[in-house]
């Protein structure tokens, strides 16, 4: 079965298995309101594909660029979102061309 982290977590929540809040982003402007609307910082900004190893995963040509990001404020969540949006993301479990990054989750930090 192939599902997004995202999704797992609303199947948790349904029953009543703690998680952080949090709203998925197609969008850099989706990634700023939804940080907005968690009203809390730190945020994580987290790539969304059907992949695991997605931490420790690199987009293709930007390996620089983190896949998974704690940010502090609703714009450096736009900011890091449009980054991510629309790269290929690689894994040790895709394709060496990766996937296609399409969605964000932006979700509430915790320690």
């Amino acid at each position: 079965m192939k599902i997004h982290e995202f999704q797992a977590k609303e199947l948790f929540r349904k029953y009543s298995i703690a998680v952080p809040r949090g709203q998925v982003a197609r969008t850099p402007e989706e990634a700023e309101r939804a940080a907005l609307a968690l009203n809390t910082t730190p945020v994580v900004v987290n790539s969304q594909i059907h992949a695991g190893g997605r931490g420790k995963g690199t987009l293709v040509g930007n390996a620089e660029v983190r896949v998974v990001k704690v940010v502090t404020d609703a714009a450096a969540a736009r900011q890091y979102a449009s980054l991510l949006l629309g790269q290929r993301l690689r894994t040790h479990q895709t394709a060496p061309e990766g996937q296609v990054v399409k969605q964000v989750f932006i979700e509430a930090g915790c320690a």
